[in-house]
Protein backbone atom coordinates (compact mmCIF):
# COMPACT_ATOMS: atom_id res chain seq x y z
CA UNK A 1 0.00 0.00 0.00
CA UNK A 2 1.68 3.39 -0.76
CA UNK A 3 1.50 6.03 1.91
CA UNK A 4 -0.91 8.90 1.66
CA UNK A 5 0.97 12.25 1.15
CA UNK A 6 -0.26 15.90 1.68
CA UNK A 7 1.92 18.73 0.22
CA UNK A 8 1.86 22.07 2.05
CA UNK A 9 2.92 25.25 -0.05
CA UNK A 10 2.60 29.13 -0.10
CA UNK A 11 4.08 29.37 -3.69
CA UNK A 12 5.08 28.53 -6.73
CA UNK A 13 5.71 24.58 -5.83
CA UNK A 14 8.93 24.08 -7.30
CA UNK A 15 9.70 20.97 -4.80
CA UNK A 16 5.95 20.23 -5.01
CA UNK A 17 6.66 19.16 -8.67
CA UNK A 18 9.79 17.29 -8.05
CA UNK A 19 7.90 15.14 -5.50
CA UNK A 20 4.54 14.86 -8.01
CA UNK A 21 7.12 13.77 -10.65
CA UNK A 22 8.86 10.99 -8.36
CA UNK A 23 5.69 9.83 -7.21
CA UNK A 24 4.38 8.98 -10.51
CA UNK A 25 7.41 6.60 -11.15
CA UNK A 26 6.38 2.97 -10.92
CA UNK A 27 7.69 1.33 -7.53
CA UNK A 28 7.49 4.72 -5.46
CA UNK A 29 5.84 3.99 -1.92
CA UNK A 30 3.70 7.12 -2.00
CA UNK A 31 0.80 8.62 -3.38
CA UNK A 32 0.36 12.74 -3.32
CA UNK A 33 -3.05 12.83 -2.18
CA UNK A 34 -3.47 16.74 -2.07
CA UNK A 35 -1.88 19.61 -2.45
CA UNK A 36 -3.00 22.29 0.34
CA UNK A 37 -2.24 26.17 0.24
CA UNK A 38 -2.96 29.05 3.00
CA UNK A 39 -2.65 31.39 -0.12
CA UNK A 40 -5.18 31.12 -2.71
CA UNK A 41 -2.98 32.54 -5.22
CA UNK A 42 0.13 30.08 -4.82
CA UNK A 43 1.44 29.16 -8.32
CA UNK A 44 1.55 25.58 -7.36
CA UNK A 45 -1.65 24.87 -7.12
CA UNK A 46 -2.49 24.91 -10.93
CA UNK A 47 0.52 22.81 -11.66
CA UNK A 48 -1.02 19.89 -9.35
CA UNK A 49 -4.73 20.68 -10.82
CA UNK A 50 -2.69 20.09 -13.77
CA UNK A 51 -1.29 16.94 -12.67
CA UNK A 52 -4.66 15.38 -11.49
CA UNK A 53 -3.92 15.59 -7.61
CA UNK A 54 -6.80 17.08 -5.52
CA UNK A 55 -6.38 20.62 -4.27
CA UNK A 56 -7.18 22.66 -1.12
CA UNK A 57 -7.41 26.41 0.13
CA UNK A 58 -7.09 27.28 3.63
CA UNK A 59 -6.71 31.32 3.87
CA UNK A 60 -4.74 31.46 6.75
CA UNK A 61 -4.62 35.42 6.94
CA UNK A 62 -7.95 35.49 8.13
CA UNK A 63 -6.85 33.21 11.30
CA UNK A 64 -4.14 36.31 11.82
CA UNK A 65 -2.38 34.41 15.36
CA UNK A 66 -5.08 31.95 15.99
CA UNK A 67 -2.45 29.26 14.80
CA UNK A 68 -4.94 26.51 16.63
CA UNK A 69 -7.90 27.57 14.58
CA UNK A 70 -5.82 27.34 11.34
CA UNK A 71 -4.39 24.08 12.11
CA UNK A 72 -7.76 22.82 13.52
CA UNK A 73 -9.14 23.38 9.54
CA UNK A 74 -6.25 21.60 8.41
CA UNK A 75 -6.29 18.59 10.19
CA UNK A 76 -9.42 17.97 8.96
CA UNK A 77 -8.51 18.41 5.25
CA UNK A 78 -5.87 16.01 6.15
CA UNK A 79 -8.27 13.50 7.90
CA UNK A 80 -10.69 14.22 4.51
CA UNK A 81 -8.23 13.16 2.41
CA UNK A 82 -6.79 10.21 4.58
CA UNK A 83 -3.13 11.88 5.05
CA UNK A 84 -0.56 9.64 6.12
CA UNK A 85 2.43 11.87 5.27
CA UNK A 86 3.27 15.41 5.09
CA UNK A 87 5.55 16.96 3.02
CA UNK A 88 6.66 21.12 3.29
CA UNK A 89 7.04 22.21 -0.03
CA UNK A 90 7.86 26.67 0.81
CA UNK A 91 4.72 26.60 3.41
CA UNK A 92 5.20 29.91 5.07
CA UNK A 93 3.23 29.08 8.33
CA UNK A 94 4.57 28.12 11.92
CA UNK A 95 3.31 25.02 13.59
CA UNK A 96 2.19 25.21 17.37
CA UNK A 97 4.16 22.87 18.70
CA UNK A 98 1.00 20.18 19.94
CA UNK A 99 0.44 20.25 15.72
CA UNK A 100 3.98 19.31 15.16
CA UNK A 101 4.37 16.71 17.93
CA UNK A 102 0.95 15.50 16.63
CA UNK A 103 2.88 14.47 13.08
CA UNK A 104 6.09 13.87 14.47
CA UNK A 105 8.07 11.81 12.99
CA UNK A 106 5.31 12.25 9.82
CA UNK A 107 6.05 15.19 8.41
CA UNK A 108 9.37 16.51 6.78
CA UNK A 109 10.63 19.96 5.70
CA UNK A 110 13.00 21.15 3.43
CA UNK A 111 15.88 23.53 4.05
CA UNK A 112 18.37 25.40 1.71
CA UNK A 113 21.40 25.21 4.07
CA UNK A 114 23.06 22.42 5.46
CA UNK A 115 21.74 22.33 8.59
CA UNK A 116 22.27 22.95 12.22
CA UNK A 117 24.01 26.22 10.11
CA UNK A 118 22.10 28.71 8.69
CA UNK A 119 18.48 28.10 9.58
CA UNK A 120 15.60 30.38 9.33
CA UNK A 121 15.31 33.35 7.05
CA UNK A 122 17.93 34.42 4.05
CA UNK A 123 20.02 30.88 4.40
CA UNK A 124 22.28 32.09 1.29
CA UNK A 125 22.83 35.29 2.46
CA UNK A 126 24.03 33.68 6.01
CA UNK A 127 26.62 31.45 4.27
CA UNK A 128 28.11 33.88 1.89
CA UNK A 129 28.37 36.28 4.51
CA UNK A 130 29.95 33.07 6.69
CA UNK A 131 32.14 32.96 3.89
CA UNK A 132 31.90 29.16 3.85
CA UNK A 133 33.02 27.43 0.42
CA UNK A 134 30.40 24.57 0.74
CA UNK A 135 26.78 25.00 0.98
CA UNK A 136 23.33 22.61 0.05
CA UNK A 137 19.83 21.58 1.31
CA UNK A 138 18.32 19.03 4.14
CA UNK A 139 15.81 17.59 4.71
CA UNK A 140 14.05 16.88 8.53
CA UNK A 141 11.48 15.77 10.14
CA UNK A 142 9.63 19.13 11.69
CA UNK A 143 9.53 19.60 15.24
CA UNK A 144 8.24 22.77 17.06
CA UNK A 145 11.80 24.32 17.18
CA UNK A 146 12.46 25.72 13.64
CA UNK A 147 14.43 24.05 11.56
CA UNK A 148 15.98 21.81 14.10
CA UNK A 149 14.10 18.67 13.77
CA UNK A 150 16.46 15.79 13.01
CA UNK A 151 18.10 14.98 10.16
CA UNK A 152 16.86 12.85 7.17
CA UNK A 153 19.15 13.64 4.24
CA UNK A 154 21.52 16.80 2.82
CA UNK A 155 23.12 17.47 -0.52
CA UNK A 156 26.12 19.71 -0.57
CA UNK A 157 27.23 22.24 -3.58
CA UNK A 158 30.14 24.23 -3.78
CA UNK A 159 29.87 28.13 -2.94
CA UNK A 160 31.92 30.50 -6.05
CA UNK A 161 34.28 33.39 -4.41
CA UNK A 162 31.56 35.33 -6.49
CA UNK A 163 28.42 33.96 -5.56
CA UNK A 164 25.40 36.07 -5.02
CA UNK A 165 22.80 35.15 -2.94
CA UNK A 166 20.14 34.43 -6.20
CA UNK A 167 22.83 32.15 -8.04
CA UNK A 168 23.87 29.98 -4.59
CA UNK A 169 19.95 29.85 -4.19
CA UNK A 170 19.79 28.29 -7.92
CA UNK A 171 22.36 25.85 -7.46
CA UNK A 172 21.27 24.30 -4.11
CA UNK A 173 17.42 24.05 -5.60
CA UNK A 174 18.87 21.57 -8.16
CA UNK A 175 19.75 19.62 -5.24
CA UNK A 176 16.55 20.40 -3.22
CA UNK A 177 15.07 18.64 -6.00
CA UNK A 178 16.94 15.31 -5.89
CA UNK A 179 17.40 15.22 -1.89
CA UNK A 180 13.16 15.67 -0.93
CA UNK A 181 11.86 12.51 -3.09
CA UNK A 182 14.53 10.29 -2.07
CA UNK A 183 14.07 11.64 1.62
CA UNK A 184 9.84 10.80 0.95
CA UNK A 185 10.71 7.16 -0.44
CA UNK A 186 12.63 6.39 2.39
CA UNK A 187 10.26 7.23 4.95
CA UNK A 188 7.10 5.97 3.12
CA UNK A 189 8.76 2.74 2.80
CA UNK A 190 9.69 2.50 6.01
CA UNK A 191 13.74 2.56 5.77
CA UNK A 192 14.14 5.31 8.74
CA UNK A 193 14.56 5.10 12.52
CA UNK A 194 14.85 7.32 15.46
CA UNK A 195 18.53 7.01 17.72
CA UNK A 196 17.32 9.18 20.46
CA UNK A 197 17.25 12.83 18.63
CA UNK A 198 18.81 11.58 15.49
CA UNK A 199 17.17 9.83 12.61
CA UNK A 200 18.97 6.94 10.73
CA UNK A 201 18.68 5.19 7.66
CA UNK A 202 18.50 1.31 8.12
CA UNK A 203 20.20 0.36 4.28
CA UNK A 204 22.34 3.39 3.42
CA UNK A 205 26.04 3.60 3.57
CA UNK A 206 28.28 6.32 3.47
CA UNK A 207 29.43 7.60 -0.04
CA UNK A 208 33.10 7.42 -0.42
CA UNK A 209 33.47 10.58 -2.88
CA UNK A 210 34.40 14.13 -1.36
CA UNK A 211 33.89 17.66 -2.23
CA UNK A 212 36.34 19.55 -1.62
CA UNK A 213 36.37 23.43 -2.13
CA UNK A 214 38.36 25.02 -3.56
CA UNK A 215 39.76 21.97 -5.15
CA UNK A 216 43.84 21.78 -5.81
CA UNK A 217 45.63 22.67 -8.69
Amino acid sequence: MKRRVAILISGRGSNMAALIEAAAEDGFPAEIAVVISNVATAGGLAIAERSGIATAVIESRPFGKDRAGFEAKLQGELDAHGVELICLGGFMRLFTAEFAQRWYGRMLNIHPSLLPSFPGLDPHGQALRAGVKISGATVHFVTPDTDAGPIVVQGAVPVADDDTPETLAARVLAVEHRIYPEALRMLAAGLLRFDGDLCRSVTSAAPERSLIVPAAE
